[in-house]
């Protein structure tokens, strides 16, 4: 449960730069947003594999 919660954080900040890009057109958040989205989907697979080990083990 902690990995998502540690998801949950990394998509509230990147819902800032998010805001910062596409609302104000600051190119650094535009940069900062594509770093976070790559963590997102990196701690996503974590999430899932260990989710299907546990499962599997059942």
């Amino acid at each position: 449960m902690e990995k998502f919660n540690e998801l949950k954080e990394l998509l509230a900040s990147a819902e800032q730069d998010a805001v910062a890009f596409y609302e104000k057109g600051n190119k650094a958040a535009g940069t900062r947003l594509r770093n976070a989205l790559q963590q997102t989907k990196n701690l996503a697979q974590d999430i899932r594999n260990h989710v299907t080990e546990i499962k599997n083990k059942k």
